[in-house]
């Protein structure tokens, strides 16, 4: 079967009678038992997705179906779905099930998505390299012997090895856009509120965005204006119309764009990066753009406010699994103290232990207006600056991390290293503000290069119209 880039495409062929859902799903299928060595799925629903292709199938014979039909995708284990399981990438979830189906997941099914299984990734969301599940590394398709990104990473690497046509991640501090980055497809976090977060098992509630990773910037565009809008289970979600953004898709006048000087210039960013942003920045001058350098003052207290107020809200979101209603619990224990302890301590990997114990010590009495109120302070200062410098242009680019994938294993013994590949993606979470990640060529090696475009709150339409005219830009620069 061939590959397929877009969902049009597979429309195109269901239209003309050339292929059906149940052949793209055994397609697909057969794709994930070739490449179970990447580990990108824990949860295979092969015998679901075959009886809801048939389904549709059915269907498309004697009327009209939803506007994603065709669609198969799969979901990151930290989105409920009724029935099935839901671990959070955690042996501290060993064994539970989903009661009801989040949000976003169910607007999908609505429109006859098919999803065809539950996808790897960090513990809880928190790590840049997918090394932190309970399940075991994913592998990057590129290389398998490196890191796809995280924490979508399994999301990531079923979208780039043809595992599934699009996935269904969550992006904190650029968990769809830093793996979408590192294995060469499209990554789109929208504006915070902009799509119900019922449903998705909590990292940082104030920063957790539920994003798309695609082949397509037309398939974003099109996953977005299906899952985004109010909810009444989520109070934090907007009530501002969703657009039709994939009506949207075609620049009607030149941009004004900031790219920030440090993502071009600085030697901490991988060479081949470099080059690669700085071509792109060229191609879009020659395209009509104006194109300008701009400084973020506040960029050296990017990652310490993120990570301060992230943990701290970790500590306290984690604090419900604790070994008594549902999960893992520790056995051979004789008080309900020494349960919580070490149900805790054996449930929970190295690094989420880590920020519940960096979140719990922001929070402490002693240290409270220190760290948590000072990173609230410094939050807002980096929005009004943000908002500043997007009063002067229509997006702000740069790349989207300093590296290509580094290798399985190498930023492991040092935590500030890994940290550090969120350098370029955490203002859009701090913000609050719609960004995504296209591909933009490849390294010496044949590693991928991202570049990333973010845009004021709410205009994920301009945003998703600049991407599709700088992936056309992208692809005759990688060529």
């Amino acid at each position: 079967m061939q590959l397929y880039t877009s969902l049009v495409e597979i429309q195109a062929d269901l239209t003309a009678g050339t292929l059906t859902c149940r052949q793209l799903v055994d397609y697909y299928l057969q794709r994930i038992d070739q490449n179970a060595h990447l580990n990108a799925f824990v949860a295979v629903y092969a015998n679901e997705a075959r009886q809801r292709a048939d389904d549709l199938d059915r269907r498309r014979a004697v009327g009209p179906t939803g506007r994603l039909t065709g669609m198969v995708l799969g979901i990151k284990d930290v989105l409920c779905y009724e029935g099935h399981g839901v671990q959070a990438g955690s042996r501290i979830l060993d064994g539970f099930v989903s009661q009801f189906t989040a949000t976003a997941i169910q607007r999908l099914l609505d429109e006859d998505a098919i999803i065809i299984g539950r996808q790897n990734c960090d513990e809880f969301a928190m790590g840049s390299s997918n090394e932190n599940s309970a399940f075991g590394p994913v592998r990057n398709a590129a290389d398998p012997d490196r890191v796809p990104g995280g924490s979508s990473g399994g999301s990531a690497v079923a979208v780039q090895a043809d595992l599934c046509l699009a996935s269904i991640g969550s992006d904190t501090g650029g968990s769809v856009r830093q793996p979408a980055a590192f294995c060469g497809v499209i990554g789109l976090k929208p504006t915070y509120g902009r799509v119900s977060r019922w449903g998705l098992i909590a990292y940082a509630s104030s920063f957790d965005c539920i994003g798309a990773i695609t082949r397509s910037v037309d398939d974003g565009a099109l996953l977005l204006e299906v899952i985004a809008g109010p909810d009444e289970f989520d109070s934090t979600v907007s009530r501002q119309p969703v657009p039709d953004y994939t009506r949207q898709l075609t620049l009607d006048r030149p941009l004004r764009i900031g790219y920030l000087r440090e993502g071009v210039e600085s030697e901490g960013v991988q060479p081949a990066i470099r080059r690669q942003t700085g071509a792109m920045l060229d191609r879009l001058r020659e395209a009509g753009h104006t194109v300008e350098p701009v400084t973020f003052s506040l960029l050296d207290y990017l990652l310490p406010t993120y990570y301060i107020l992230t943990t701290a809200e970790a500590s306290s979101n984690l604090s419900r699994f604790d070994g008594v209603r549902y999960g893992y619990r520790s056995s051979g224990v004789n008080d309900l103290e020494s349960l919580y302890k070490k149900s805790r301590s054996e449930g929970f990997g190295d690094e989420v232990r880590r920020r519940i114990l960096l979140g719990t010590f922001a929070l402490s009495a002693s240290y409270y207006d220190a760290y948590y109120t000072k990173a609230q302070q410094v939050r807002r200062l980096i929005r009004e600056q943000t908002d500043a410098l997007l009063s002067q242009y229509d997006i702000l680019v740069s790349p989207t991390t300093p590296t290509t994938a580094f290798r399985l294993g190498e930023k492991t013994s040092d935590p500030l290293q890994m940290y550090l590949a969120d350098i370029f993606t955490v203002q859009a979470n701090v913000v609050g503000y719609p960004a995504i990640s296209i591909p933009n060529g490849t390294d010496e090696n044949g590693l991928p290069i991202g570049f990333q475009m973010m845009a004021a709150p709410f205009r994920e339409g301009d945003l998703l119209a600049a991407a599709a005219s700088c992936q056309t830009v992208g692809e005759s620069v990688s060529r």
